[in-house]
């Protein structure tokens, strides 16, 4: 159980460094985007199925009630979050279009939308990115293997080359901390992490 441990463990971190070595320009012109559309008074929407929609959450949260001092708010929503508007859509309409719909209400062109998905396959979220672009928000997407349709979308898309669900979810946690972090000192704020 030990080696397994071991091996695992060492597998995650091999993913991570070779993800971070080959996107780190791209993640920066990201960081540079999100910040500038921040600057405008845009704002953040993001979504997910399944552990994507609680890492959207989680992604949420952090701009929103930055835990560190002197780290301003950033509006920034979850869109899988309101579980009555989620089944009222999917009931009424169809579950593909439960983010999408909600982007045609909620986003502006100054907003962002953002995307998580290990596939990139996800129907709901290729609407929703197809949505995004229609109305002029920054359309980006977290994902993995070879990033699917919404590589195709998205304006920024940071793809995890992974086949194992499990390490592509482990880069994508690291890399909107690493985001969340740099949008920030983009926007003035010191480098302190």
């Amino acid at each position: 159980m030990k080696d397994a441990v071991l091996r695992k463990a060492r597998e995650s971190a091999e993913v991570k460094e070779r993800f971070f070595q080959e996107e780190a320009p791209a993640i920066e012109r990201l960081v540079r985007a999100m910040a500038e559309a921040f600057a405008r008074g845009g704002r953040l929407f993001v979504m997910g199925n399944g552990g994507g929609a609680t890492d959207a959450q989680h992604v949420a949260v952090e701009f929103f009630h930055p835990i560190i001092g002197k780290r301003r708010a950033l509006p920034a929503a979850a869109l899988g979050s309101d579980t009555a508007l989620l089944s009222a859509i999917a009931n009424d309409r169809d579950f593909a279009t439960v983010f999408a719909d909600q982007l045609r209400v909620l986003g502006g062109p100054d907003d962002m939308a953002l995307a998580l998905s290990t596939s990139g396959q996800s129907p709901n979220l290729i609407r929703a990115l197809e949505v995004a672009r229609e109305r002029g928000l920054l359309t980006v997407a977290f994902a993995g293997k070879d990033g699917g349709r919404l590589a195709e979308l998205a304006d920024h898309c940071l793809v995890v080359p992974s086949f194992s669900i499990h390490r592509i979810q482990e880069t994508h946690v690291v890399l909107y901390h690493v985001v969340w972090d740099l949008v920030h000192v983009a926007l003035g704020a010191d480098d302190v992490i």
